[in-house]
């Protein structure tokens, strides 16, 4: 593992790589207020260990990358979305395969539209569609349980108490995750992820960032894509997962069991790893 430091347009964002640079670069990208510690090591050198050369990083606001204070965000949706592109210029990537979950996935789908010529193959994980058909379907929203967590949210932790702040890490990523949430392994990560950011709480500004409409639609992608979607997500229902594959030509679906909304757990990995390594060879 290889960590730095790149500096783009109003941030210096921290990245980490494993493998070997002469390998397919496979570029993982997280969720809101997410950090690179939800892409677990362990599952990242799978991938390695199948041939890839993988980037994780931390998005502004989150773990080692350069945070605002919380409340006052000074970079917009478009820079969350312009970062992935940022970062393989300054690692000298061309192409990449890009992963992403849940505002990761609508990244790399807004990626593949907008910079088709960086992109080899998209991986798409508890995600949906980034453009709609007017006409199609309506998709169904989120559970009654998972709604709540936006609408009254639990209070935030004493942000000086890091403990405290752990517990209220794996307590937002219980709310969402399916039956077999694995609580010794959330809390882990989850002590990784407070031990490494440099401020926590700046993480939810990403929730007060605005974005503009997508510049094409997903009929505009045009690689190998891998659809993942738990059976039992509660915030985008597997009807979002299915939908996303049908506006996309050729893409697959693979419905996970007993996963929610969520990082794919361990327990997925013998599915995830083998169809991540098959999409990406498959460009």
């Amino acid at each position: 593992m290889t960590e730095t430091l790149v500096d783009v347009p109003g941030a210096l964002l921290c990245a980490e790589t494993f493998g070997d640079p002469a390998d397919p670069a496979i570029l993982l990208i997280g969720g809101i207020a997410g950090p690179m510690d939800w892409w677990h090591a362990d599952f990242c050198q799978a991938l390695t260990d199948g041939g890839r050369f993988v980037v994780r990083y931390d998005h502004r606001d989150t773990g080692r990358s350069r945070t605002d204070p919380p409340g006052a965000p000074s970079y917009t949706g478009d820079d969350l979305s312009l970062d992935p592109v940022r970062l393989l210029d300054a690692l000298g990537i061309g192409r990449a395969h890009l992963a992403g979950v849940s505002m990761g996935g609508g990244i790399a789908q807004q990626t593949a539209i907008e910079h088709r010529r960086r992109v080899a193959s998209l991986t798409l994980m508890s995600t949906s569609p980034v453009t709609h058909d007017p006409d199609g379907p309506a998709l169904p929203g989120p559970t009654p349980q998972a709604s709540a967590q936006f609408h009254d949210p639990p209070p935030d932790p004493d942000w000086g108490d890091t403990e405290a702040v752990v517990r209220w890490l794996v307590d937002a990523e219980r709310a969402f995750a399916g039956p077999g949430f694995d609580e010794a392994d959330t809390l882990a990560t989850a002590r990784q992820v407070v031990a490494r950011s440099l401020d926590p709480a700046a993480a939810a500004n990403h929730f007060l960032v605005e974005s503009r409409p997508v510049r094409g639609t997903l009929a505009d992608v045009a690689v190998p894509t891998l659809v993942l979607h738990g059976d039992a997500d509660p915030l985008f229902p597997p009807e979002h997962g299915a939908a996303l594959a049908a506006a996309i030509t050729g893409a697959r679906l693979v419905l996970l069991p007993g996963v929610g909304h969520q990082y794919p757990p361990r327990s997925v990995w013998d599915v995830v790893v083998p169809e991540m390594l098959a999409i990406s060879a498959a460009a």
